[in-house]
């Protein structure tokens, strides 16, 4: 008589089915909008109200905390980040509207990066509806870029992300680009 092959995994102790890796899950980008409250440099925390009242504390880079130093208390702000894990945020940049006649992005990452943008989509968010011509301009650490379009991502140069974040007019400090 044969014996089954689920019993002859079960005595060698093998798996019945390979097990398939999961998919790495979707970063979403979410923002946060509010006021700036104040800024430690030597911490390197930033804290903001958030429009529904919540006083939220981030970290950064030197480099970003000194720019941000320079920009009046109370300004409005906003903290963009992606969601990498179900506990886990990672902060892409904080940017502060009406503080430039465009959208423009100061790379403070340490590298050379991508940005990448598009036009919003017709009800004005940065969505899988946003169509149009996608631009893409390549940052040298240090450097800024203008565009004209509302939608954007940032990534590894040499990389893709889907515009997904919107700003607007103004300066946002990238701190990180994945």
């Amino acid at each position: 008589m044969r014996n089954p092959s689920w019993l002859v995994a079960l005595l060698l102790g093998a798996p019945l089915f390979a097990a398939q890796p999961s998919p790495e899950p979707a970063r979403v980008p979410k923002s946060v909008r509010g006021t700036l409250q104040s800024v430690d440099q030597r911490q390197g925390g930033v804290v903001m109200k958030a429009d529904d009242g919540k006083r939220l504390s981030w970290r950064f880079s030197a480099a970003v905390v000194a720019e941000v130093a320079k920009v009046a208390i109370g300004a409005p702000t906003i903290v963009i980040y992606r969601q990498t894990s179900a506990n886990q945020k990672r902060v892409t940049a904080i940017a502060f509207p009406g503080t430039a006649s465009t959208p423009t992005y100061v790379n403070l990452t340490g590298e050379r990066v991508v940005l990448r943008s598009t036009a919003a989509a017709a009800d004005g968010t940065c969505t899988a509806k946003a169509t149009g011509t996608v631009s893409e301009s390549t940052i040298p650490a240090g450097g800024r870029a203008e565009v004209l379009e509302g939608c954007w991502c940032c990534g590894a140069s040499g990389g893709s992300c889907e515009p997904g974040s919107r700003s607007g007019a103004g300066i946002a400090y990238l701190e990180a680009c994945f």
